[in-house]
């Protein structure tokens, strides 16, 4: 007898099917005719490993049943094969089992807008995350009272459960944003969250970012930068932190009280070390918005060395190294009361500092003068 070409060896029953965990299921695999194959000859694979022939029932000449029990979830988000073979090992035929959980409801959603220009929102996938399955996540966004539904199109911006909206956005009106989850077992949305784009800036790192000496001072580093130009136009305050670290350590140290100065003075450091800075600013404040606003990436480091201690240099003239030290001592001194007191980069601090110096330097001189011999 003639046969199509077309016609499959076998069939799978159910094909493809869509299970939750812990679910059982009987598939049938029915050799056609045409290959005068009997059930006796047939046996299972699921992932390539073969199914006790106890679990298997002649339902027919030519049709061999398998029972599964209790199934986990799929090994893969593609499935699992579930493969009927002849003796010879030959596929007669296959289907895929999708086993997991209907997905829930997408939780956290944060979003932010970098200059003003575009919007990032990210979100976590409900508490148990896992549903085995695909999941396809769709953010989606109107405008308050008379928007229509919006899709967000470029995902994965901001890692996996994260979206970006290019441009087209309004200013001074309030967005509703949800998220909805679906899969092959279900549908899950979020709860709406409201935002005004005003509420949720945040800007390129502060540019131009320098640190220099500050004269010779060996435990000091001035530190400058400029304040975010793609918000130039838009009326905000900004505040700013610096982090710093020593060249061979990986801790940072913040520094919180900058306020909205462009520029501070680092003290307390070690002489002769490599430093490395960085700095960041919050642009909050804008056109009046009062949230808090989100602080921005930290700058590229920028590194910079203070002076060598000249005592290492081991000078000639030992009253002077005396009085150097005994200077250094006290300025030592000071720095330790500025820190506790005065945070690290208060004007205050640094005013106190100057007049402290010229009281030091008229002391050291009056002394030195009575104490001269006649």
């Amino acid at each position: 007898p003639f046969i199509s070409p077309a016609a499959d060896p076998a069939v799978i029953s159910p094909q493809d099917p869509t299970l939750l965990i812990g679910s059982s299921l009987v598939a049938t695999c029915t050799v056609s005719p045409d290959f005068h194959l009997k059930a006796e000859d047939l046996y299972w694979t699921l992932n390539g490993r073969r199914l006790p022939a106890a679990s298997y029932a002649a339902l027919g000449p030519t049709t061999l049943s398998v029972a599964l029990a209790h199934l986990n979830g799929s090994k893969q988000q593609s499935g699992d094969n579930l493969v009927c073979h002849s003796r010879d090992g030959g596929i007669l035929a296959g289907s895929c089992l999708y086993v997991g959980l209907p997905p829930e409801k997408p939780v956290n959603i944060t979003c932010w807008s970098k200059n003003m220009k575009d919007l990032t929102c990210k979100w976590a996938p409900g508490t148990e995350g896992e549903t085995f399955l695909h999941t396809n996540y769709t953010l989606k966004y109107k405008l308050r009272w008379y928007g229509r539904d919006n899709t967000c199109q470029e995902y994965h911006t901001a890692g996996p459960y994260s979206c970006h909206i290019p441009k087209d956005l309004a200013l001074f009106t309030p967005y509703e944003i949800w998220v909805e989850a679906s899969n092959r077992l279900g549908v899950a949305v979020s709860d709406v969250v409201m935002l005004d784009i005003l509420d949720v800036v945040t800007t390129d790192p502060p540019s131009d970012v320098h640190v220099s000496r500050v004269g010779d001072l060996e435990d000091q580093l001035s530190v400058r930068w400029s304040s975010p130009p793609a918000l130039k136009d838009f009326l905000f305050q900004a505040k700013y932190q610096i982090q710093y670290r020593v060249e061979d350590s990986s801790e940072w140290k913040v520094v919180d009280d900058v306020g909205n100065q462009t520029s501070c003075r680092l003290a307390g450091l070690r002489p002769g070390t490599v430093y490395f800075v960085q700095v960041r600013c919050n642009p909050f404040g804008i056109y009046g918005s009062k949230k808090a606003g989100i602080w921005s990436d930290w700058s590229n480091p920028t590194a910079a060395s203070t002076p060598r201690s000249e005592r290492a240099a081991g000078g000639c003239d030992p009253k002077g190294g005396e009085q150097n030290t005994t200077l250094r001592r006290e300025l030592k001194q000071f720095f330790g009361w500025v820190k506790k007191h005065a945070y690290g980069c208060s004007n205050l601090g640094i005013k106190l500092y100057d007049q402290w110096r010229v009281w030091l330097q008229k002391s050291h001189k009056t002394r030195n003068q009575v104490g001269k011999e006649p």
